[in-house]
């Protein structure tokens, strides 16, 4: 976000219906369950603060342990990607590093749900790749695709 936009300018400008299909079509392709959060306060820790969101959206309560969070909090400038035990173990911190980055990118010149697609993106990959769908094996959408607003 440039100095010059506001937290509302950001909201507004959000394509939500962009975000969750590029959920649904990340979580197609694995056993996961990916969440985009915006923080529309103040947090003194994104990180912490995701940690929260995580707990409080249910996403350390799925079947295989493989909830991914990208939060945002636009007036702090700040953003956290963060997963669930199962995953995190699988791709190691770099990881939730390299998916921060992928947004980051696109965050840096205004473009925002350009930058949470392309984190839903590699989070996606990264589950399709450690925790493929099996043919024949039913996988329940767990939580909901929209993105959520505190």
């Amino acid at each position: 976000m440039t100095r010059r936009q506001t937290v509302e300018d950001v909201l507004a400008r959000l394509d939500r219906d962009a975000i969750v299909a590029a959920i649904r079509a990340a979580e197609s392709r694995g056993l996961g369950e990916i969440r985009v959060h915006i923080q529309k306060g103040r947090v003194d820790d994104p990180r912490a603060a995701a940690e929260s969101v995580f707990v409080k959206l249910g996403m350390a309560a799925t079947k295989h342990r493989t909830g991914c969070l990208l939060f945002v909090a636009p007036v702090e400038r700040a953003f956290a990607v963060i997963g669930d035990q199962a995953i995190h173990e699988k791709v190691g911190a770099d990881f939730w590093l390299d998916a921060r980055d992928a947004a980051a990118r696109h965050f840096a010149e205004g473009r925002f749900t350009e930058g949470i697609v392309a984190a839903v993106e590699k989070l996606g990959e990264a589950l399709a790749r450690h925790f493929p769908r099996v043919a024949g094996l039913a996988d329940k959408n767990e939580l909901s695709d929209e993105v959520t607003e505190d």
